[in-house]
């Protein structure tokens, strides 16, 4: 349920990004293919433990 709701939360941000033109259709591209190439590396489980733990912590 984590992982939906950050996609969702970083999903508006960059929308916020792109409609208030803080960065370009071009970054926010490059920054999407970036995250989804990521994803299948072995730096993936890290990166998901860690936003795990901030979002129980802020949950608490």
């Amino acid at each position: 349920m984590v992982t939906l709701s950050l996609v969702l939360l970083f999903g508006f941000v960059v929308v916020l990004l792109l409609r208030y033109r803080a960065v370009s259709a071009g970054a926010a591209v490059a920054s999407l293919l970036f995250g989804f190439y990521l994803a299948n590396t072995p730096a993936a489980g890290p990166i998901n433990q860690v936003m795990t733990a901030l979002v129980t912590a802020i949950g608490n």
